[in-house]
């Protein structure tokens, strides 16, 4: 039941992030060409990055790189947020991640 939770709370995550990385690109200075671009273009990035190297069927990533893209990804979107101007909500959002990736690696080595 724990499993299934932290499972859907990752990937609950996954989503947040996307969304932050789009909103990050909406919110950045410039025409509204770009703005766009980055909106959409970030998080369509992000995902085949992700799904290439961090989901859990990823054929490419070895352990140390699913963790590097992790890291990655969550860091970068936790620091979207603080420049949002919610430093706050991009910690409290960077330590719950942090938290569930922990737990759920300390499930897999669990009999």
């Amino acid at each position: 039941m724990w499993r299934w939770g932290n499972l859907l709370l990752a990937f609950l995550a996954e989503l947040v992030a996307l969304g932050i990385f789009a909103w990050w690109g909406w919110e950045v200075d410039g025409t509204t060409p770009v703005r766009l671009l980055l909106a959409i273009g970030l998080p369509v990035v992000t995902a085949v990055v992700w799904g290439l190297f961090a989901a859990p069927t990823a054929k490419r990533g070895t352990p140390v790189v699913r963790t590097i893209v992790k890291v990655l990804v969550f860091g970068l979107a936790g620091a979207a947020l603080w420049s949002l101007g919610h430093p706050v909500l991009a910690v409290v959002f960077v330590v719950l991640v942090a938290a569930n990736l922990l737990i759920i690696d300390r499930q897999k080595l669990a009999p």
